[in-house]
């Protein structure tokens, strides 16, 4: 059950999150949130100059609309479709990168590790509220931004 959620310019500039509160409310409502695991992608319509090189994570307008979508909606990365690169669209619009031809985009270190721990106690936090095993879960999301934590980590936060 892939969910797909449209975001056009008027959305995004008025910094409208009700397609993703009518995406969501509803498994969250009904306690079927688990269904929506790693089902969830954005489908972006934000038209640009086509002399404009900027990608859309560097768009400040489309950045602050999913900076506010994470005030919201903080354990938001469980839903995302991590296969179809959800996950690292999702990374790149709050955390400070740049694009490479090459090599794809490049995450300040930093910046990524912040925001992987900080999803990290999130992420651990509210799938034990859902009643959900969190452990293998959250070692695939941070693999999947190159990080391998050990599993004593996980230990000393799930106490």
């Amino acid at each position: 059950m892939t969910i797909m959620i449209a975001l056009d310019s008027n959305c995004l500039n008025s910094l409208d999150l009700s397609p993703v509160r009518e995406a969501i409310e509803p498994l969250l409502r009904d306690g079927k949130i688990a269904e929506g695991e790693q089902q969830l992608r954005f489908e972006i319509d934000y038209p640009l100059d086509p002399q404009d090189p900027r990608e859309l994570s560097e768009v400040p307008e489309i950045r602050l609309w999913f900076i506010r979508l994470d005030s919201r909606y903080p354990w938001l990365p469980f839903l995302l479709d991590w296969r179809e690169g959800e996950l690292a669209r999702y990374a790149a619009m709050l955390v400070p990168h740049s694009f490479h031809r090459r090599e794809g985009i490049q995450y300040n270190p930093e910046a990524l590790e912040i925001f992987l721990m900080h999803k990290i106690f999130v992420l651990t936090r509210w799938l034990r509220e859902q009643g959900l095993p969190s452990r293998s879960r959250l070692q695939s999301m941070s693999q999947m931004l190159g990080y391998d934590l050990d599993e004593a980590f996980f230990e000393a936060i799930e106490n």
